[in-house]
Order: C-alpha cells, then sequence, then structure tokens
C-alpha cells in the first residue's frame, strides 16, 4: 500500500535526493523540503540574510518569528507533514529534522530512522518505528506496515 512519506533529513545529506527518488519509484507519495508542491523553492537561511551564520540569539527569535520567508517555510514543511502518514528520519541531519521526527511520534504516526554507519547512538531513537540501515529495509517495513 503506498504511504504518504515525509522526508525529515538536512540540506548538507547528499543521500536525501536518492532517498526521495527510491521512496516514490515504490510508489509511495513524497514530500521533498527541497521542492515543495507550491513550486516555491525550499526553505534556506540565507534567503532570509546571507550572514544569517553571525546572528546573535536575539536576531535569529526576530527573523525566526517575523520574516515572510521563514514563515512560507515552515508553513510548506509544517503542512507536509501534517499530509504525510509516515517520516523517515534521514541520518545525518540537523536539529529541526529531529523536531519534525519527534512530532510525528507525539502524534502517533510512523516514523522510520534511515541511518547508516559512523552515526552516534542516540537513546530516544526507541521512540521510532522501526531502525532501518538502508533504503531497501525502509522499503520493507512500509510494506509490512501498511499505510
Amino acid at each position: 500500500m503506498m504511504a504518504r512519506i515525509y522526508v525529515a533529513s538536512s540540506w548538507r545529506n547528499p543521500r536525501q535526493p536518492g532517498v526521495v527518488e527510491a521512496l516514490r519509484a515504490a510508489g509511495h507519495a513524497v514530500y521533498d523540503f527541497r521542492a515543495p508542491p507550491n513550486g516555491v523553492p525550499g526553505f534556506q537561511w540565507s534567503e532570509v540574510d546571507p550572514d544569517w551564520q553571525a546572528w546573535s540569539a536575539a536576531d535569529y527569535r526576530r527573523l525566526l518569528t517575523t520574516h515572510p520567508t521563514a514563515a512560507l517555510g515552515f508553513q510548506n514543511d509544517l503542512r507536509g507533514m501534517q499530509w504525510a502518514d509516515t517520516c523517515v528520519l534521514l541520518l545525518p541531519c540537523g536539529r529541526s529534522a529531529h523536531l519534525e521526527a519527534g512530532w510525528f511520534c507525539g502524534a502517533g504516526k510512523r516514523c522510520l530512522i534511515l541511518t547508516q554507519d559512523g552515526e552516534e547512538p542516540e537513546l530516544m531513537a526507541l521512540l521510532a518505528t522501526d531502525i532501518c540501515v538502508s533504503v531497501d529495509e525502509v522499503l520493507a517495513a512500509l510494506s509490512e506496515g501498511g499505510a
């Protein structure tokens, strides 16, 4: 059965596009934060301010809560999460992806972690529905768990 999948990961993860493609090739509907369905490019902090890495904590809070580009990026991703019945947390990734995966777990939705050798173990990964070490294991877990 086809799942509606939100792949939570990082722009810096070079595996993300291939995982999205593999899930789609297997017949699943996939939200891709790099290319949201509304045609707006995926959110990047550099769109808010090219010097974003030099922000103070107060700058971060102010721009996160007031900048229209941040608001649109948040809205796109949250709608993708609400639409999806499954999260695939693709490691390595950052804090936002872990917040997204936690949201899925808290909402009672399926959450699969796709890890690889060299990733630091995390105790709270036990919240996830399954921990997979390959895309094939993700696909098998999706077919076993239904959608």
